[in-house]
Parts: structure tokens; C-alpha cells; sequence
């Protein structure tokens, strides 16, 4: 427990069991506020406490743990709503994309098949690559947080993200280029 605001929190095992008996409801009602996913809400307070567990070696709470744990949950839900919201606009980019092209697509299928094409050549990837892409392009971070969360330099985040690119020009046809430029270009704003 913190007794004053010089004071460090000692995170270990049991603490961690109390803070989260003490707090995992009144987070999961905090995080359910941003989301209206009860379900969705749980599994953000899950991961904030898998999340302290995994880090609690290392980790240094200098403001009141509840603060921590709070601001932690919402910048959970709104990370996930920033991803919710670039899978939209994915999704309308290319039903855009259909109708600007004149692609004479009746069936949703065809519009699947196009997203499968996408992310196939994106799993082609190689794995780093690949996961600094989706975290980029996808999960909608920026290239310092890539790099914080992977610990590794921005410079190496941005060389990954060219590669990928490149790689994607040559394997991907002309009409999925386009598809995945115009894609890129909205999710990147």
C-alpha cells in the first residue's frame, strides 16, 4: 500500500490477487461504460491484470495503484475502440473501393474473398514484419508505441513497415494494390 506520494508499490502475487479481487468489478462497470460490451469489458480488466502480472518484476507504480489500474483499463477500451473503428473503416473502404472501381460485386463472398487476398499476403509476412505491420496498419498504433511495446528502436518499427510494404506491392495484383493503398492511406489518418 502506498502511504505517501513518494512511496513506490510493491507489486508481487498476492497483491496482485487482492487488487483484483478488490477491483475487478467496479473496472469491468468503468470499462463497460466506454465499450457496452459486458463481455468485451471483462476480458479488458483480464488482460490489464494479466498484463500487471506479467510486468510486476518491473513495473513501478508511483501514483495509487486504483489510479494505475484505472487509467490502464481506459486506455485498454479506447485502444480497442481505435481498432473497432479502423475495422470499419476498412470494411467501408472497400465497399467504396467495389463500387469507385465498378467492380460488379452482387455478393458479400466476393467481398471477402478480396479482404482474404489482403490478409493473406499480409501473413506471408515474415513474423516480425508481420506483427509490427498489424500493429501499425491494423491495431492502429503508432511507430513509437510499437517500438515501446516490442522494445525495440522506432527506426527498426519503421524499416519493418517499408518491407512490409514493399513485399505487399509484389505479391499482391494491380486492383488489390489499389485496394490496399487507399486502405492504408484512411487507416493511417
Amino acid at each position: 500500500m502506498m502511504t505517501n506520494s513518494n512511496t513506490v508499490e510493491i507489486i508481487n502475487d498476492k497483491r496482485i490477487e487482492q487488487l483484483f479481487n478488490e477491483y475487478y468489478l467496479v473496472l469491468t462497470a468503468y470499462a463497460n461504460k466506454f465499450l457496452k460490451d459486458l463481455e468485451e469489458s471483462r476480458e479488458v480488466v483480464q488482460d490489464v491484470f494479466v498484463k500487471l502480472y506479467d510486468r510486476k518484476e518491473r513495473i513501478k507504480i508511483h501514483t495509487s495503484v486504483k489510479s494505475h489500474l484505472y487509467q490502464s483499463v481506459k486506455n485498454a477500451c479506447l485502444n480497442i475502440i481505435k481498432q473497432n473503428q479502423n475495422r470499419s473503416l476498412h470494411h467501408e473502404n472497400i465497399l467504396y473501393l467495389n463500387d469507385a472501381a465498378s467492380y460488379e460485386i452482387d455478393d458479400i463472398f466476393e467481398q471477402t474473398e478480396l479482404e482474404y487476398q489482403l490478409y493473406k499476403a499480409i501473413g506471408e509476412l515474415p513474423d516480425q514484419c508481420q506483427r509490427i505491420f498489424r500493429m501499425n496498419r491494423i491495431e492502429g498504433l503508432d511507430n513509437q508505441e510499437i517500438a515501446d511495446y516490442l522494445q525495440i528502436s522506432k527506426r527498426t518499427v519503421e524499416t519493418q513497415i517499408s518491407k512490409a510494404l514493399k513485399s505487399l506491392r509484389l505479391k499482391l495484383s494491380p486492383t488489390l494494390l489499389h485496394l490496399m493503398i487507399l486502405w492504408l492511406i484512411y487507416n493511417s489518418k
